[in-house]
C-alpha cells in the first residue's frame, strides 16, 4: 500500500515542483522589444535611423551588388561553358558551381574589400570620422572635406573608392567603348577623369565588359574539346567505312 501511494505520488510532486518554478520566473523580468515612432529634436537620431533604414536596404540587394560589381559574372559563365564543352549537363550541379564561383570571387575580392575595411568600416566605427576628430582633408581620397559632411557619407565614399577602381581595372582599354556608350545613352557629357564617372554608368559598362571577356574566355576553353569531338568522330566514321 506504502509503494504504490509513492508511485503515484511522485508524479503528482515532480508536477507541482514545475508549476512552482514557473510561476517564479514568471514573477522576474523579461526583456521585450518594442519597435514604434517617436519625435526627435535631435538631427542624430534622424541621422541614424536613416543609416539603418539605408543598412537594411543594402542587405536586401546585396545578391545584386555581389553579382553587378565583382567577378562572378565571369567566373559562372566561365565555368558553365567548361561543364557543357565536358559535356556534362548536371555534374557538377549548379550548386556546386555557384559555390565553387563564390569562393573564387572572395579570392579575387579579398583584397578590395581589404581595403574597404582598413580606410572606411575601421575609421567609421573607432569615431575616426566625427567632427572634431577626422582631418580637413581626407587622407584616403585627398578631397577636402564638407564641415558639414556626416561620419556615414565619408565611409561610404570610401567604400566606393575601391570598388570602382577595382571595375575600372577590369574594364581596361578595351572596355572604354562601353562606358562612352552607356555615357551616351545616359545624356552625359564626356567626363575629365575616371572619377567623374557615376556608378550608374559604371556598373552596367563593367557588367557589359564581363559578359564580353567571359564569352571570350568560355570560347576559347571550350574550342579545343570541340576540335577534339570532331577528330574522334572522323576516325571513328573512317573506321566504320573500313569494317
Amino acid at each position: 500500500m506504502v509503494q504504490a501511494f509513492r508511485r503515484f505520488s511522485l508524479p503528482i510532486w515532480a508536477l507541482l515542483a514545475l508549476v512552482l518554478a514557473a510561476a517564479g520566473a514568471s514573477a522576474q523580468g523579461v526583456p521585450t522589444l518594442r519597435v514604434g515612432v517617436d519625435s526627435s529634436s535631435d538631427p542624430k537620431d534622424v541621422a541614424l535611423t536613416l543609416q539603418l533604414l539605408f543598412l537594411f536596404t543594402i542587405l536586401t540587394v546585396a545578391p545584386g551588388i555581389l553579382i553587378l560589381t565583382t567577378s562572378f559574372t565571369r567566373i559562372i559563365i566561365v565555368l558553365s561553358f567548361i561543364r557543357r564543352a565536358l559535356n556534362l549537363q548536371q555534374t557538377p550541379p549548379n550548386q556546386v558551381l555557384v559555390g565553387l564561383s563564390l569562393f573564387l570571387t572572395f579570392y579575387v575580392m579579398e583584397p578590395v574589400w581589404r581595403e574597404i575595411d582598413q580606410t572606411a568600416l575601421q575609421p567609421y566605427l573607432n569615431h575616426e570620422l566625427d567632427q572634431g576628430v577626422r582631418e580637413p582633408v581626407d587622407p584616403v581620397t585627398g578631397e577636402l572635406i564638407p564641415a558639414e559632411a556626416l561620419p556615414f557619407n565619408i565611409m561610404l565614399d570610401r567604400a566606393i573608392r575601391p570598388v570602382r577602381n577595382f571595375m575600372w581595372t577590369q574594364i581596361g582599354t578595351d572596355g572604354v567603348d562601353e562606358v562612352a556608350l552607356m555615357m551616351v545613352m545616359a545624356g552625359l557629357d564626356k567626363p575629365e577623369k575616371e572619377q567623374d564617372v557615376p556608378l550608374r554608368v559604371l556598373i552596367p559598362a563593367f557588367v557589359l565588359s564581363e559578359l564580353q571577356k567571359a564569352f571570350i574566355m568560355g570560347f576559347l576553353l571550350f574550342l579545343p574539346f570541340l576540335v577534339i569531338d570532331i577528330v574522334v568522330a572522323s576516325v571513328i566514321l573512317s573506321m566504320g567505312m573500313f569494317t
